[in-house]
């Protein structure tokens, strides 16, 4: 140890910093309207209590799932899949469409962005739900009616997040074909789509996935498929039944997630 070292005073420790106001103010504000917001809907934990006895009749039978009656289900499960294909390779294609629309870098009319923008705001304003329910009503129970609600639901997130990736390319290729007087249709053909195709391809599979996952609602508002199956069996108390179809269902999806995962993990 050297003197100047030895004669050296110990450094002082740093000063902790003060609490945030504003961030202790913000959580209060949380906290209150949380409150409020409970207080509004009387909720209360009581009812899963005290009346869980009286359900443990139907919990009694999910326990007890009748596995005979997959076979049955199969045709269901070929409609939900089918209904999740096509319903997303039409959707990804016009939101793909409608993303370089979205986008200033593929976009060089500010009315026509704004326009898309708007347009595509309004699409996702309502969820999966809300759209089965107006094509019901259009089209009737069935398939078709659950194809066109996910269609419509699926052009609003592949577009968002197409769109979102097109803002975030590289700019070098970008000037490249402006400096080669290269048009929109070829800027976007050349110098955006090779960037954007591999998370393209990831959304693409991500929502083919998650409308698995939205038939199964879908199907039970009236769209076809398992979820209809589903509410028909609960509709005749044979919780049994559903108990088989719901865990089929775990396994479906948790296939298919990691399938899309592997795809993902090859792709991007």
């Amino acid at each position: 140890m050297t003197a100047t070292s030895a004669g050296a005073p110990a450094p002082s420790r740093p000063r902790k910093p003060p609490v945030s106001r504003p961030l202790v103010a913000g959580l209060l504000i949380t906290a209150a309207i949380t409150v409020w917001a409970a207080w509004e809907i009387d909720f209360t934990l009581r009812p899963l209590f005290t009346d869980f006895a009286n359900g443990w009749v139907v919990v009694e039978q999910f326990l007890h799932p009748n596995w005979a009656y997959l076979g049955r289900s199969w045709n269901a499960w070929v409609e939900t899949i089918s209904i999740a294909l096509v319903a997303s390779f039409f959707g990804i294609l016009v939101g793909l469409l409608l993303a370089y629309m979205a986008s200033k870098v593929t976009n060089r009319s500010n009315a026509l962005y704004r326009a898309t923008k708007w347009f595509l705001a309004v699409l996702r304003s309502l969820p999966d739900v809300a759209y089965v329910l107006i094509f019901v009503a259009l089209v009737g129970v069935g398939s078709l009616a659950g194809i066109l609600a996910l269609f419509i639901f699926n052009i609003g997130i592949a577009a968002k997040l197409t769109a979102e990736t097109i803002d975030a390319v590289e700019p070098g290729p970008l000037e490249a074909a402006d400096a080669s007087g290269a048009g929109t249709f070829s800027r976007a053909r050349w110098a955006v789509q090779p960037q954007i195709l591999p998370n393209f391809l990831s959304y693409a599979l991500y929502i083919f996935e998650l409308n698995i996952r939205s038939s199964v609602v879908i199907g039970y508002a009236g769209g076809g498929g398992i979820g209809q199956l589903i509410q028909v069996q609960f509709a005749r108390f044979n919780y049994e039944n559903v108990s088989a179809i719901v865990i089929s269902m775990f396994v479906v999806v948790l296939i298919i997630d990691q399938v899309s995962q592997y795809l993902r993990r090859r792709l991007v």
